[in-house]
């Protein structure tokens, strides 16, 4: 009697399913392609993560003027400051 279950399989990305009808390679195509996919992620992510590194060099300046334009206050923005937008624009509270 043959078993009409899914196969599932836990992953850190989900869960890959493969229908009871797949054959044999069908099932391993399915993987394959899962798996290609992933690695594919992977090396994307780590190709981010070798960029350099973003800096405030050439915009400082232009940035210290717009806190200046929306506060009135002028400021110096640091070298080491952080760069991400969120962060940056959170240095604006209590100005």
């Amino acid at each position: 009697m043959a078993d009409d279950s899914t196969l599932s399989l836990s992953t850190e990305g989900g869960t890959l399913s493969i229908p009871p009808t797949a054959t044999p390679a069908e099932a391993a195509a399915i993987a394959a392609a899962i798996g290609a996919h992933m690695r594919d992620q992977r090396m994307a992510a780590a190709a981010a993560a070798a960029e350099e590194p973003v800096t405030w060099d050439g915009t400082r300046w232009e940035f210290a003027g717009r806190i200046e334009g929306l506060s009135g206050v002028s400021r110096r923005v640091p070298r080491e400051a952080p760069t991400d937008e969120w962060t940056a624009a959170g240095r604006m509270e209590g100005l």
